[in-house]
């Protein structure tokens, strides 16, 4: 089933557990460190300059901002953990929520985890990997800010991450690799996540 992506709207930005959309739509999340691009990569797969917002300084992202695409699925934006200058209330506040939606949510389909191409895999984010995969909660990787970079850096980072991650796992998750400035991984991902959802909508059926 086709999926038509330019049909996107803004539907909900949860700020409790209890309002949390559970319609049974499938949802794909998008989770990272604070700044690290969530909002840009969704905005770059969607070919909206802003529609998901983008701040230029971290922590912009608070609240869990869902989008409807096609009438058929979501795309949901975490907020980004690690970022130290929000209050260590409003810190416990944010891991609390994106750890309920994370390990209550049934319609949680697909799980990206972003992480920043021009650095080692950090330990926050190798952290949150781990707990992930003791949960047995699937996931793909997104490196973004790849147009940072000139493509021999880049490979030679992305090695070096792949060694990290072979580590913890036998087999590496699905990876792909993304610009905000141009649309290196847009194709693929979008593929990707419209695999993912005929998977997950015929098993639904049987």
């Amino acid at each position: 089933m086709a999926i038509n992506f330019n049909k996107a709207e803004f539907v909900l930005s949860a700020v409790r557990s209890g309002t949390f959309i559970r319609d049974g739509r499938p949802q794909v999340t998008f989770a990272g460190r604070s700044n690290v691009g969530k909002s840009s990569v969704i905005n770059r797969l969607l070919n909206r300059k802003n529609f998901a917002r983008v701040g230029a300084a971290p922590g912009k992202t608070t609240h869990i901002n869902y989008f409807l695409i096609d009438k058929k699925l979501y795309l949901v934006d975490l907020p980004g953990y690690g970022y130290a200058k929000l209050s260590m209330t409003e810190k416990e506040r944010i891991s609390k929520m994106n750890n309920s939606y994370i390990s209550g949510s049934e319609e949680l389909g697909l799980l990206f985890v972003l992480i920043d191409s021009r650095h080692k895999i950090q330990d926050i984010d190798m952290e949150f990997l781990i707990n992930l995969g003791n949960a047995g909660m699937p996931f793909a990787i997104i490196y973004t800010k790849a147009d940072k970079m000139g493509t021999n850096l880049l490979a030679k980072q992305l090695n070096y991450n792949k060694k990290q991650l072979l580590e913890y796992w036998e087999e590496l998750p699905p990876i792909f690799v993304s610009s905000s400035s141009d649309k290196r991984g847009r194709e693929e991902i979008l593929n990707f996540i419209e695999e993912c959802f005929n998977k997950i909508t015929t098993n639904n059926q049987q």
